[in-house]
């Protein structure tokens, strides 16, 4: 049975589609079809420290019957109240949205809400169901506010030293002398506490980075808070919710600092990438306590607090941490424990800077790893070997005589001597990345690291023993900690095809292992958050992870990073300014390639989860870069920066070989251009779409005139990446595209099915294959081996993801910029599709699995905002079978691909749809499907 596109799209008016209007429904649905789950504020369930008046509140709508379909919300009301009591009630006291229709499982306030700073508040969302039938309310939520304006601190800048300046910041070029390091300082705050506590809320600031205790407890299981930023524009604060911790009588704050991102020195012997400091550590907390007899007390960061030096002796985000374990303080973060090297602190101005609630998960430890193999060496030093390389803390408990001392040395490799090598890092013997633990003789002893986390997979232990002779330390215990920011998981993928499995596995270990407060580029050598890959990678991370909050952060640090010109350089915060010995930028910091991440982020971002809030705060930063590059263009062309970074030329890899950067430069440009006017259409500004789309035309034009050979319909070169950018961006003239197509096969099936783009281009080659339905190319350059690739890395042993196509182990092997390929396992071989700018609400999820060549089976989960996504598909002798699940709301479109369009069936009965090229198109309500086809 045949249905036309436009007939299944008007049965889709009413909330149910082609397939859910014509196949029999299950078990009539009982009012309230759906539940609400997932409750979210700020993209966080149950959070702590919201800083806006006009909070986002989110939720999933689930079927409560499993098997129901075509179920969609019809409407929401939110409930605020200032207690669970007045909820209970159904008194909205802070907010009450009223019935409000439509089936975006989304709502924020039209105006500020009368919330109070470190308060806890209370809400539910009451949902009805397509057929107008309530769902009830939800199980009730919380929030906690933190302080909502700058005046609300009411607390001093606190350090341990005298107050110093800003500087020096790094140029790129700098070459300042060494320094002695200096400790790093602890506080402590006591108090008493009398009468019966009702809630206890603290908010801190601690620059770099802060350990916080109450009575010895830690605050959080996240480490490294607050994360980086550029500390000029925006200083980030975390808020928790100490109420459980606090005790009747003396109670104890303490702090333990750490220089993180803050203070980068350059000390004797030790590896660092940049010189950059916005002053000593220091920090700025207040504390709220209310009691249940309605009083309250402040406590804030003062010259009542105290503090001395700690025991970490030097702490260097690049070249690891000594701590002197003999200098412990035991006991010096409960009550009571002051004594005579307790000094009051002073008073310090802060850095400039906005506080602001840091509104993305901290890192935390995800899971522990032990060694895999232990290896002796003659000179008495021992190896392990943890099996993976990830971003990680060891852990060491040791015994031994006061004042030996272990030294650790990270490594993504081995040496010929069988010693850790740290190539890859750009250390050196005599500048290396260690850690360092001087015993205290008490025992048995925990080493680990608290400020640095460190890409490696093995560990080189040197045992010393004390200055004055004795015996070395031993050890009793090694274990490393895989830490990364908690982004929630949100994906899956499986496959027949063990290779793609490893392959999934290598790009998500590389992405895990690059995820802190910034999405840096490797966890070891740089640590900087390079802007192409948040775009470019997007689809690897946002199938992945659940990463709204980490968008909007990280669009928040492009706009701090952006010149008075509108230039955006290419990484953000901007630590170091990549400049030449003349003081001009170099590629590195200036390649539009880049810079198009201040648009093409925040689009990513909206197209994954459908908030406008991200494309209104970067707009104003979006349209001042794009004006930047039409003042540096020549004749619309944009011929400045990397390029292709890291393709495979005769050279070894850096800026681009095989392509011309203006024609990428050039591309991203116009990508960018068309990418705005449709932001301004989101967000309400039809004026300014015009003028992007007229840019963007003017670009076109002369794109094709510098770059298309009309002859012999090739781009530039007639590389991989100037062939497939045109053809993935709509850029190839009307009637062409085949024929570029055509080269852009040829040039692959030239280089022996093997990858030639690079940290560019791939994204493109992979993009405009899919578009054109060439799964096979891509299937077969998945499947390489005897050339550069994912096969070959994983041939050679790799484990996370590498910097360069071949591995070199000069360069980093913890890097997920390389990592395109995910978008096509998920997006292509699975099928699983989500895009918010899609032109129908139907469009907006979307499943077409692609079976290629000998795979058998692949399977993709995806939990998106508006719920999970399955795909699941095998072959079964001629049949192709399809497993598929649409979350609630608008629907979504299957293709199912096959052979015989007109003898698809689901659940055993035949399907309405509409033929399309390579199988038969549905368009369908939510709920859990099985198609069956001729393969």
């Amino acid at each position: 049975m045949k249905v036309s596109r436009r007939g299944a799209l008007k049965a889709a008016g009413t909330g149910l589609t082609g397939i859910g209007a014509a196949l029999p429904a299950a078990a009539k649905e009982p009012a309230g079809a759906l539940r609400a789950d997932r409750l979210r504020v700020e993209w966080r369930e149950a959070p702590v420290g919201i800083d806006t008046l006009r909070p986002r509140f989110t939720w999933e709508p689930m079927a409560r019957d499993a098997d129901a379909r075509a179920l969609t919300q019809s409407a929401s009301r939110i409930l605020v109240a200032r207690s669970r009591a007045a909820l209970n009630a159904e008194r909205g006291n802070v907010w009450d949205s009223g019935r409000v229709a439509g089936s975006r499982p989304a709502a924020q306030p039209p105006t500020p809400l009368a919330l109070d700073p470190h308060r806890d508040y209370h809400w539910t969302v009451e949902t009805w169901d397509q057929a107008g039938k309530s769902c009830g309310r939800s199980a009730p939520a919380r929030f906690v506010t933190g302080l909502l304006a700058a005046d609300q601190w009411q607390a001093e800048w606190i350090a341990a030293t005298p107050d110093r300046p800003s500087g020096p910041h790094s140029r790129g070029n700098d070459r300042s002398p060494a320094k002695l390091p200096e400790p790093l300082p602890i506080f402590r705050r006591t108090f008493d506490l009398s009468g019966r506590l009702r809630r206890a809320i603290l908010s801190i600031a601690a620059l770099g980075h802060g350990d916080v205790t109450i009575n010895g407890a830690p605050v959080t299981r996240s480490m490294l808070n607050p994360g980086w930023t550029d500390y000029r524009r925006t200083i980030l604060y975390t808020s928790h919710d100490i109420t459980a911790l606090l005790v009747p009588g003396p109670n104890a704050i303490g702090v333990m600092l750490g220089n993180g991102m803050y203070n980068v020195e350059r000390v004797p012997g030790r590896y660092v990438k940049f010189v950059d400091s916005f002053g000593q550590p220091k920090l700025i907390a207040r504390l709220d306590i209310e009691l249940t007899d309605g009083s309250t007390r402040t406590i804030v960061s003062d010259r009542n607090w105290q503090t001395r030096e700690g025991p970490i002796r030097y702490s260097n985000v690049y070249g690891g941490e000594d701590v002197d374990g003999r200098l412990e303080v035991p006991g010096w973060d409960r009550p009571g424990a002051a004594g005579a090297d307790w000094r009051t602190p002073f008073r310090v101005e802060g850095p400039s800077g906005t506080l602001r609630a840091q509104g993305i998960p901290g890192i935390e430890v995800q899971r522990t790893i032990t060694p895999l193999r232990v290896t002796p060496l003659s000179n008495g030093r021992v190896v392990y070997d943890f099996g993976e390389n990830c971003s990680a803390r060891a852990r060491m408990v040791l015994r031994g005589p006061a004042g030996s001392r272990i030294c650790l040395r990270p490594g993504e490799a081995l040496g010929p001597d069988g010693g850790v090598s740290q190539r890859s890092f750009n250390a050196s013997p005599k500048n290396e990345t260690r850690f360092e633990y001087i015993l205290a003789g008490r025992g048995a002893e925990v080493f680990q690291p608290r400020f640095i986390h460190q890409g490696f997979r093995y560990l080189e232990a040197e045992l010393l023993p004390p200055e004055g002779g004795g015996e070395a330390p031993r050890i009793e215990k090694v274990e490393v900690d895989f830490v990364h920011a908690g982004l929630i998981q949100v994906g899956n993928f499986d496959s027949s095809e063990k290779l793609f499995v490893d392959t999934h596995r290598l790009i998500d270990q590389a992405l895990r292992s690059n995820m802190a407060s910034v999405l840096t580029d490797c966890p070891h050598r740089e640590k900087l958050g390079w802007l192409e890959q948040t775009h470019l990678n997007a689809p690897t991370i946002l199938y992945n992870r659940d990463a709204a909050a980490l968008y909007e952060k990280m669009a928040i640090d492009i706009a701090d990073a952006q010149q008075a010109d509108g230039m955006v350089p290419g990484i953000a915060p901007e630590y170091v300014a990549f400049l030449d010995k003349d003081g001009g930028d170099t590629i590195w910091r200036n390649s539009p390639e880049w810079g198009v991440a201040a648009v093409l982020s925040p689009w990513a971002a909206y197209r994954a989860y459908g908030d406008r809030t991200v494309l209104e705060m970067a707009y104003p930063s979006m349209g001042r870069y794009m004006a930047y590059l039409a003042g540096r263009a020549t004749d619309e062309i944009v011929d400045f920066g990397m390029g292709d970074w890291y393709d495979l030329g005769p050279r070894p890899p850096g800026e681009s070989q095989l392509t011309s950067r203006a024609l990428a430069g050039t591309a991203c440009r116009y990508q960018a251009l068309r990418a705005l006017a449709d932001i301004a259409g989101v967000i309400g500004r039809p004026a300014e779409t015009a003028r992007w789309t007229a840019q963007a035309g003017a670009v076109l034009d002369a794109f094709n005139r510098r770059f298309f050979h009309v002859d012999r319909a090739s781009y530039d070169t007639g590389s991989q990446c100037a062939l497939a950018m045109p053809l993935a961006l709509g850029m190839v003239p009307a009637g062409r595209e085949r024929a570029v197509l055509d080269n852009l096969v040829a040039a692959v099936r030239a280089n022996g099915n093997g990858v030639t783009a690079g940290d560019v281009g791939f994204r493109y080659v992979i993009d405009a294959l899919t578009a054109y339905r060439r799964d096979e190319v891509i299937d077969a350059m998945m499947r390489v081996t005897d050339r550069p690739g994912y096969g070959q890395q994983l041939q050679g042993g790799a484990t996370a993801l590498a910097e360069a196509w071949d591995a070199n182990p000069t360069k980093s092997l913890n890097h997920f910029m390389l990592g395109h390929g995910e978008g096509w396992l998920y997006g292509a071989l699975a099928g699983i599709r989500i895009d918010f700018a899609a032109a129908e609400p139907q469009r907006i999820v979307t499943i077409a699995p692609r079976p290629v060549g000998t795979t058998r089976a692949a399977a993709a989960r995806h939990r998106s905002v508006l719920g999970e996504i399955v795909s699941r598909w095998h072959k079964d002798g001629g049949r192709f079978v399809l497993e598929a699940t649409i979350p609630p709301g608008p629907g979504g479109t299957v293709m199912v691909p096959t052979s015989a369009p007109e003898r698809v069936t689901e659940s055993g009965k035949p399907v309405p749809g509409t033929p399309v090229p390579g199988g038969l198109e549905v368009l369908l309500g939510s709920g859990r499907y099985r198609f069956e086809a001729a393969v």
